[in-house]
């Protein structure tokens, strides 16, 4: 341990005494390296800036990360632990709440100014030495508590912890709760709980009038339903799919497994436009349905029914990703037990591999919900006046509103719902065991799904499968004809433009428009 906090210690005053304390705004190699950044207010050094250039806010740390080296002096290992724990502590605990106090704009809290009067001064956010100082300080801090017995005594074991807690603290909890924090912010810019209650009581949120005739719903309750149908078809899917790779007794498994997975490395928005071109206005089916029968096509997937299909193809795969292990993992020596005592294909299916399943299917369930209700690409592009939380939020904050009181509010409810499904999966599957032990690994085959279920999800399965296939013909040859809907000659003039090449007397040029897009 103390091998260690010498390498810290070192470590600490270099961040204070040497290094850029502040990000600096230019590259690096722009920097007088020679010994002038040392005097200059933008590169300097936390020791220079708090002797040179009066920002004295920034003593409590250099302080800390003096004190460092002393702390070696100590003699037995208690006292060493102790000191680590308090030099590392308070030097963080100093980093944070002056990194907090004070911004671009001076104090950034009007408390702060009425206590200590205006400050006329700025700080950028934490640079090279900053960053290497709060290393040193966390590290200090955690070597300490494993002196004092914590986490096994390993001090590599607490750093590590130590260092994971701030990463997610700083690069999840801090801008969640600082976003969050805006559904209480009023239009004067102070906070008050009673403009959050004002703005979770809009209409546009939660209104039902819907159900009497009107054109829309709030959009909360339309995410909800569209996230619970989401969540519904895509496990539903996703399970016969599973059973059928599993245990279907399929001529084609490889090709079916490939075919489920096809949507999730493919763009929502490309998912969006098959659907367009094949249900759209000047779409493949209402062109055959306006030459067949003369039914005039109508913009019905645009909306709900259209989100709902897209989110359908995008989180399908998913979901199968999830069931497939969860049907694999059931044991096949608890089915052929089952069928030894002469139960049938379907008591055995439905009494020990479906519970077994179960809670796989929940976590599949939740993960779908979750997606849906996060989605964004597909509403943008099919939701047309059905709107969501998600483009909500995006609108409220890019759009003419500019409201992020608003926005901060929607994303509490998007969380909110969130939490809640994850709490509903818990409570049904969290009060039972689902566990199977035995002393032996499983070698065993699984038994064929019952004839009826085998029929069912295929006739689940196949629809999808042979939709898909459609989806992305359409989308491919969309890029081979004149213009879809329209003129359907034969073209390879996008292809020409999005991928061009053109030989020069300087070499050869990418004159291509979408090059560069590849190459980033």
């Amino acid at each position: 341990m103390r091998r260690t906090a010498c390498w810290l210690a070192a470590l600490a005053l270099a961040g204070v005494a040497l290094a850029p304390w502040y990000l600096v705004q230019d590259r690096l190699s722009d920097i007088d390296w020679s010994g002038g950044w040392l005097a200059e207010p933008d590169h300097a050094p936390a020791l220079s800036q708090a002797l040179l250039f009066g920002r004295g806010w920034l003593w409590p740390v250099v302080a800390a990360c003096l004190a460092a080296p002393a702390v070696l002096l100590l003699p037995g290992r208690t006292a060493l632990a102790r000191a680590l724990v308090g030099v590392g502590g308070l030097g963080l605990a100093a980093l944070v709440l002056q990194g907090c106090a004070i911004g671009l704009n001076g104090w950034r809290m009007p408390a702060l100014e009425l206590l200590f009067g205006p400050l006329d001064d700025r700080q950028f956010g934490i640079g090279i030495g900053a960053t290497l100082s709060a290393f040193a300080l966390l590290w200090m801090l955690t070597a300490g508590l494993a002196g004092l017995g914590l986490f096994r005594g390993d001090p590599f074991t607490a750093g590590a912890v130590g260092t994971i807690a701030l990463a997610v603290g700083l690069f999840t909890f801090f801008p969640v709760a600082s976003l969050l924090t805006d559904a209480f912010r009023t239009g004067e810019g102070g906070f008050a709980v009673g403009a959050l209650i004002g703005r979770l009581g809009d209409d546009r949120s939660w209104g039902l009038a819907c159900l009497a005739g009107a054109p829309r719903c709030g959009v909360a309750w339309n995410t909800l339903t569209l996230g619970l149908m989401t969540a519904s078809g895509t496990t539903t899917l996703g399970l016969a799919f599973a059973l059928l790779v599993t245990r279907g007794a399929t001529r084609f498994p490889k090709a079916l497994r490939t075919l489920t997975i096809l949507p999730i490395i493919t763009p929502s928005f490309v998912i969006g436009l098959g659907l367009i071109l094949i249900f759209g206005r000047a779409g493949l089916v209402n062109q055959i349905l306006f030459a067949l029968f003369g039914i005039e096509g109508g913009r019905w997937i645009y909306g709900l029914q259209g989100v709902w299909l897209a989110q359908m193809f995008a989180f399908t795969p998913t979901v199968f990703l999830v069931l497939i292990g969860v049907v694999e993992g059931v044991s096949p020596t608890m089915e052929e037990a089952a069928q030894t005592l002469r139960a049938s294909r379907w008591h055995t299916f439905a009494t020990v591999s479906l519970p077994l399943m179960r809670p796989g299917i929940a976590n599949a369930f939740l993960v779908a919900f979750v997606e849906s209700i996060a989605d964004f690409g597909n509403p943008i592009v099919l939701g047309g006046n059905f709107g969501v939380l998600s483009t909500e939020i995006f609108f409220a904050v890019v759009g003419a509103q500019a409201d992020a009181g608003r926005a901060a509010t929607l994303a509490l409810v998007l969380l909110v719902f969130a939490l809640g499904a994850f709490w509903a999966q818990t409570r049904i599957t969290g009060r039972r065991s689902y566990v199977s032990i035995a002393g032996k690994g499983d070698r065993g085959v699984h038994p064929p799904l019952p004839a009826w279920v085998r029929r069912l999800c295929l006739g689940v399965a196949m629809p999808w499968a042979g939709l898909t296939i459609v989806l992305y013909a359409m989308a491919l040859t969309g890029g081979f004809v004149e213009t879809w809907g329209r003129d359907y000659t034969p073209t390879l003039r996008h292809l020409l433009r999005a991928f061009d090449l053109e030989w020069s007397a300087h070499g050869l040029i990418w004159s291509g428009v979408a090059w560069n897009s590849v190459w980033t």
